[in-house]
């Protein structure tokens, strides 16, 4: 007698399970790093209205037991904040503002592209509090990079900005900063992340540091009297958040982090979190050294702090390179 297909179908699975194997569907493998569906997603997410409701996401510390009285502890410095020049170098294009989720809300940051060889991401350095909620213990969200910003400030649509938008497929920091309870001298020494982003841009299709260029990194420390430069997009007053503002001056240390941080004569204000700070920058703006961020500063002192970069931040780098998850790096 035939037999019918539903019969040998039932007489297969049986088989099958007699022997321990277990037909499953074929699934897709893990999504490409910055797909252009996931791209897509986070870009319609801004919309205006969330757009106007960002806010800058700054770290103000107030030492321990003391009061800094308004404009003292100011480190010398050639430039305390100033417009860079429209169009000036690869620090023009290379530098931009966040946009992400955290909290429930919305904020605003800073960052900048960071140079790598591989040929299916990019890597922008920000702060780990621009990618990292440590109240929650939850990665942001919807992180969104506008490179070159300072040439078209609108942040109503990515296709009006100068060069377009670029989505974080993951975010990296460092477990110093996520097994904290909330900012303080401590987790600030380890206040770095590395955003993961895929190709995106005018068209959504392009590399971003071979669209707009990037910075080499080290992960060393420099010596007090340092000549530095750091960057930003500083968006409470007196700024606007739509200029590119710089420092420059030599560095020196944080004394209520045992000089285990540097300290910059500067008066960037939120916004400008995470924004890069070069060592070996030339005049032209045509290079320089990624070697901390723009990380916090104290009630009444007219500083910028940021960490030492060193072995920690160089394993969140590793990690960077090859994941395509949301990582903790010890």
């Amino acid at each position: 007698m035939r037999r019918s297909v539903r019969g040998s179908i039932v007489a297969l699975a049986g088989a099958l399970l007699l022997t321990g194997l277990v037909v499953v569907p074929a699934t897709a493998g893990p999504p490409r790093v910055g797909s252009r569906a996931d791209h897509d997603r986070v870009v319609a997410f801004w919309t205006k209205a969330r757009i106007a409701a960002a806010r800058p996401r700054d770290m103000t510390l107030q030492p321990r037991g003391q009061k800094v009285a308004s404009g003292t502890r100011l480190v010398a410095a050639a430039v305390t904040g100033a417009q860079w020049p429209d169009g000036k170098g690869l620090v023009y294009r290379a530098t931009g503002k966040v946009l992400f989720q955290m909290a429930g809300g919305y904020w605003i940051c800073s960052g900048s592209v960071a140079t790598e060889t591989r040929t299916d991401r990019s890597i922008v350095l920000t702060a780990a509090h621009c990618a990292y909620d440590q109240a929650a213990k939850a990665f942001a969200t919807n992180w969104l990079f506008i490179p070159e910003y300072d040439t078209s400030p609108n942040l109503w649509d990515c296709t009006q900005t100068a060069r377009g938008c670029w989505t974080a497929a993951a975010l990296v920091v460092s477990a110093g900063f996520a097994n904290r309870g909330g900012f303080d001298t401590t987790s600030a020494q380890s206040d770095w992340a590395f955003a993961v982003v895929g190709n995106g841009g005018l068209a959504g299709t392009s590399a971003l540091d071979t669209t707009v260029g990037s910075f080499r990194i080290a992960f060393s420390s420099y010596g007090s009297g340092t000549a530095v430069s750091n960057f930003g997009y500083p968006a409470a007053a007196p700024y606007d958040g739509n200029e590119l503002v710089y420092c420059q001056g030599s560095l020196g240390f944080d004394f209520w982090t045992l000089n285990r941080t540097y300290r910059l004569g500067c008066n960037q204000t939120g916004g400008s979190s995470g924004g890069p700070w070069l060592t070996s920058f030339p005049t032209t703006g045509d290079g320089g050294t990624l070697s901390s961020v723009n990380s916090y500063t104290y009630s009444g002192s007219a500083n910028m702090y940021g960490p030492k970069f060193n072995t920690r931040t160089q394993a969140a780098w590793n990690s960077a390179l090859t994941t395509t998850v949301n990582a903790v790096v010890p």
